[in-house]
């Protein structure tokens, strides 16, 4: 192996074991044996993208990940401007339905989203909604603060969760003033106004698909006051994931928090329901939509929306 490539993996496997949640599970001596086996003869930093891949595989979390520079790039590559399925309308008994998808993009895609998804809040909160459905059916994850900018201000100010790495130290989501913030630190986003409703009563859907930063914005509702859930658990990585760009421009994300709900139960598994509605391939989105409907059911007996 030449030096370069051997230096290269080299970088990459100690970040994985300084970062890892699972590092103290961990044989590092066999994992690192193994990754040198298989770049055998490696020349180039390219020839050990299989061996990094692999040991990034055996960290066994079902959440890092390794990405070529081509492949970071593409993450990474043109901006978006609009986005399919962030909407948001009224629906029948005075109730703001919000969905809300997965995000990943430049800095430019993001603040696209923000402003889509924030004129879709305010579409649907345009006659007093008085209560929301938060849809994550389809939100499989990316960044999770533009996603949390956009419902901020239906979440309300607070404390909504965090990341909690193995040595109990933990990274706080809040709200303030109807904007996130990570450990204190805001995002270049503008707020949106307030809803019309302080405190609204939130429905909250998940299914199988809602994984990794969607699961994050579900876990920032659970111990909500007035929240309820309907759906389907959701993927199963409701977990952080530390960055680490190399130096040919390929990127290794790992597992290096369990995220948290308001109370400080961490998760790093599926998140469940309150309410188990079955999976749907029809009639999503539609007057037979099983789990619009139960959320509305739920949503009309709570105060405001029953006339209260």
């Amino acid at each position: 192996m030449s030096p370069e490539a051997r230096t290269y993996l080299r970088e990459a496997l100690s970040f994985m074991e300084q970062s890892s949640l699972r590092r103290e599970q961990i044989d590092w001596p066999a994992l690192r044996s193994t990754a040198f086996k298989q770049a055998g003869a490696a020349q180039t930093a390219a020839e050990t993208y299989r061996a990094i891949a692999g040991a990034v595989g055996a960290l066994g979390d079902g959440h890092s990940w390794f990405r070529s520079p081509e492949e970071t790039d593409e993450d990474l590559g043109a901006s978006v401007s609009q986005f399919h399925g962030l909407k948001g309308r009224r629906l029948l008994g005075g109730m703001g339905y919000i969905s809300l998808p997965g995000v990943l993009g430049d800095d430019e895609t993001l603040a696209a989203y923000v402003e889509q998804g924030q004129a879709s809040v305010t579409a649907a909160d345009g006659g007093r909604a008085c209560g929301w459905i938060v849809d994550l059916r389809r939100n499989s994850g990316g960044n999770m603060w533009p996603m949390l900018t956009v419902v901020a201000s239906i979440l309300g100010d607070g404390p909504v969760g965090a990341y909690v790495r193995n040595d109990g130290t933990k990274i706080a989501w809040t709200i303030k003033d109807r904007a996130p913030r990570l450990d204190g630190q805001k995002f270049p986003w503008e707020p949106l106004s307030p809803v019309a409703r302080k405190n609204p009563a939130v429905a909250v859907l998940t299914s199988r698909q809602t994984a990794s930063s969607g699961e994050a914005i579900r876990l920032a509702f659970r111990g909500r006051p007035s929240t309820r859930s309907f759906g389907q658990p959701t993927f199963g990585v409701p977990t952080n994931i530390a960055i680490q760009r190399l130096s040919d421009g390929a990127t290794i994300g790992v597992t290096d928090a369990q995220g948290a709900d308001r109370t400080g139960r961490t998760y790093d598994g599926p998140v469940t329901p309150d309410e188990a509605v079955p999976d749907q391939r029809q009639g999503f989105g539609t007057k037979t939509d099983q789990a619009v409907n139960a959320a509305t059911a739920w949503l009309a007996d709570q105060p405001c929306c029953d006339g209260t």
